[in-house]
């Protein structure tokens, strides 16, 4: 077994928020894999956040600068995890696109995105619970 100071095992409970974020940043332009759970909520709670933040400084007159460079800086890591959450749950990609759909698809993207991954590998990949991960 791998010493526990040194990685981590997702199984145990998934990532943490920290390694959410990096991961998502360091795989911003990655549409091939899967992320777990946490991993997605992890960083949507970033971008809430940072979001909260943008609104703070709004009335100082830097907070719309800040929400435009947090937006841009945020799209493709956003669209990346976003699509790599439903490869999780053996779904492709496009299916995001039911988003577009009135009611219906946001309510069902949020059934997908709340509901635990494929257990074992699945067309897109190993478990996402089940990966090793560098801290």
């Amino acid at each position: 077994m791998v010493p526990q100071a040194q990685y981590g095992v997702q199984g145990t409970g998934g990532v943490t928020f920290g390694q959410a974020i990096r991961s998502c940043y360091s795989n911003y332009a990655t549409f091939s894999e899967r992320a777990s759970r946490s991993e997605y909520w992890f960083f949507a709670l970033y971008q809430c956040l940072g979001i909260l933040v943008c609104l703070v400084l709004w009335p100082f007159g830097i907070g719309q600068a800040a929400f435009s460079l947090f937006a841009i800086g945020n799209f493709l890591p956003t669209l990346s995890v976003l699509v790599r959450r439903l490869h999780d749950t053996d779904r492709s990609g496009w299916w995001y696109w039911i988003g577009l759909v009135p009611l219906a698809g946001p309510i069902l993207l949020l059934v997908w995105f709340c509901s635990r991954g494929t257990v074992g590998a699945n067309r897109f990949g190993p478990d996402s619970l089940t990966v090793l991960i560098p801290r």
